[in-house]
């Protein structure tokens, strides 16, 4: 296996890597908890500079906008946005618009497409993907309240919706919801496009995370569908197949997430060194000389690259043999990295002391909501079963 970087890419990490040292990480204490909208004007600068240096929408192929590159090549740069908590929207790849643009490309009609995608993809509007539902559990999305009903061209949906990220100043959800209910468990459900502005879609709150209730793309929103009318041109794919949608988005989903993650492991560990080695316990005397911290420091980069690898692997697994050939990997990475970021969080909130837990640095702000990698896009403890029962078929009699 070639482990070497073409010049190309490693041009292309570098650049991407210097304007989020240059350009993205300042604008960080702009952001402040609860006013993204507020400081939107802010970002769109740097939105620009994005697009002139030819890296915006790097997931996208290039007659949509973006840059073209495959699921591999995004990866090595996902990791670079990563590190900074605004890196991914500055170059308008963030969820979860990035997986709405997706299979708006794969399952969107040409004219979803020129009315959702192509503004999507210029970023000039956002989106949200409503799927979980408060009264079923999220890690088995066949079991769903949320119904659309077929009546005189139209369809009407009911539900109940909560963690719908982003919903707050989104233009259009992509909403899950039963139109088939007597069809088998995984045909009973449909995707269908709701404008949020159709009379009946209700923003109820955005949840609190951690007793932040955050605002924009860092948002998590409860809904309300109320009798919510669209089109019957508004559903998307086919009839009965909001799961196999559903499933797809989610493959090369867990990759973006995960290399995101990595990305934050790698400012984490970098804000973590530089703590140990420029904080003094007493003269000459820096927190680095400690053996703890040293472990920590040792056992952060050998997980990060481990994981780093793994996660590596399965893009190219997935570029190369499709997501059914690497459904194991992206099991096993969704855990993974998810339990190495929490790690790695830790320690170096450890590393800063009462610092640490402010919002003087990105690390709390991560900490309240990277909490939840272990819990969205299945629990880490359904993909553990998931892999040791493919695993334990080939042991079993």
């Amino acid at each position: 296996m070639d482990f070497s970087i073409p010049d190309h890419l490693q041009r292309l990490i570098d650049t991407t890597r210097a304007f989020i040292d240059d350009e993205v990480i300042p604008l960080e204490p702009l952001i402040p908890e609860g006013a993204f909208q507020a400081n939107l004007h802010r970002l769109e600068a740097a939105r620009q500079k994005v697009r002139d240096l030819g890296l915006w929408a790097p997931h996208l192929p290039q007659r949509w906008g973006g840059m073209g590159l495959s699921l591999l090549e995004f990866a090595f740069l996902s990791e670079q946005l990563g590190r900074s908590p605004l890196g991914h929207f500055v170059f308008n790849c963030q969820a979860p618009d990035v997986g709405n643009m997706e299979i708006l490309i794969e399952h969107g009609t040409p004219e979803q497409q020129e009315r959702w995608l192509k503004p999507l993809a210029a970023g000039a509007i956002r989106s949200c993907f409503s799927m979980t539902e408060p009264e079923h559990a999220g890690s088995n999305p066949t079991q769903l309240s949320t119904t659309a009903t077929l009546d005189g061209g139209a369809w009407t949906l009911n539900g109940h919706k909560w963690f719908t990220t982003a919903a707050d100043g989104a233009a259009f959800a992509i909403v899950m919801a039963v139109t088939d209910p007597d069809a088998p468990e995984h045909a009973r459900a449909s995707q269908l496009i709701v404008p949020t502005d159709t009379p009946g879609f209700e923003h109820v709150r955005n949840i609190p995370i951690m007793g932040h209730p955050g605002d924009g793309y860092a948002s998590h929103a409860e809904l309300r569908y109320n009798a919510c009318r669209v089109p019957q041109d508004h559903l998307l794919g086919a009839r009965g197949a909001g799961f196999l949608i559903a499933q797809q988005r989610l493959g090369p989903g867990r990759i973006h997430h995960c290399m995101r993650w990595l990305g934050i492991c790698a400012r984490a560990f970098d804000l973590m060194c530089h703590r140990a080695a420029t904080r003094e316990l007493s003269p000459s005397k820096p927190l680095a000389s400690r053996q703890t911290v040293q472990t920590w420091i040792a056992e952060s980069r050998a997980e990060i690259h481990a994981a780093r690898l793994a996660t590596l692997h399965t893009a190219w697994t997935i570029d190369r043999h499709g997501v059914y050939a690497a459904r194991e990997g992206i099991s096993l990475i969704k855990f993974h990295v998810a339990d190495v970021l929490q790690r790695v969080l830790d320690r170096a909130i450890q590393v800063h002391g009462a610092l640490g837990i402010t919002d003087d640095t990105p690390l709390a702000w991560w900490y309240r909501h990277e909490r939840g990698a272990r819990i969205y896009d299945g629990p880490d403890e359904v993909h553990k079963s998931v892999v040791a029962r493919r695993i334990l078929k080939d042991y079993t009699p």
